[in-house]
């Protein structure tokens, strides 16, 4: 399946930060939901700033602008306002990307468990995330730092418990 473009994509000053306040937050609104569309189009976990002005997403080479470094890093800075995004150094040059929360991933998790007729059953992480059973669900492939904050929301819910397992970390869910 191929992404889709928003047509702002295709429209040179969409690349150059707007003076005007109004049409800068309509224009940083329009980015936060591209990167966050691509990075789940993608199932994007990680960013680097450097690498990011090269990927597609800030680069378009059709109409060969691309977003600034600067620019990059207001949009991110937006998108960790939103709680999206974390910083995963202190000069903010790689973050965590979160185009759905860790609640929204629990809540997935909890209906396929509930669906499924699992509850009271135990899992390792490796099972709920790359394990068969999972292979057609969105959550499947889902990074170890992500599963694990979205079984803690689980857990703060009282909806599931993450234990300690021979072979590593696993969860009940209730």
């Amino acid at each position: 399946m191929s992404f889709e473009w928003p047509w702002q994509y295709n429209f040179p000053p969409f690349f150059t930060l707007q003076p005007n306040v109004d049409t800068r937050q309509k224009q940083l609104a329009a980015w936060c939901s591209l990167a966050l569309s691509y990075c789940r189009h993608r199932k994007l976990y990680t960013l680097d700033v450097l690498e990011a002005q090269e990927s597609p997403v800030f680069n378009n080479k059709k109409i060969e602008r691309k977003l600034s470094v600067e620019a990059i890093q207001v949009v991110f800075e937006e998108l960790r306002k939103k709680g999206n995004l974390e910083w995963i150094d202190k000069n903010k040059t790689r973050c965590l990307i979160m185009w759905r929360r860790p609640e929204e991933w629990g809540s997935l998790i909890y209906q396929w468990v509930s669906k499924n007729g699992m509850i009271n059953s135990v899992f390792t992480l490796y099972e709920l995330s790359n394990g068969d059973d999972t292979e057609n669900e969105e959550f499947h492939g889902l990074e170890e730092w992500m599963l694990l904050r979205s079984l803690q929301a689980l857990q703060a819910e009282g909806k599931a418990e993450i234990i300690t397992l021979d072979d590593g970390k696993g969860v009940k869910f209730f």
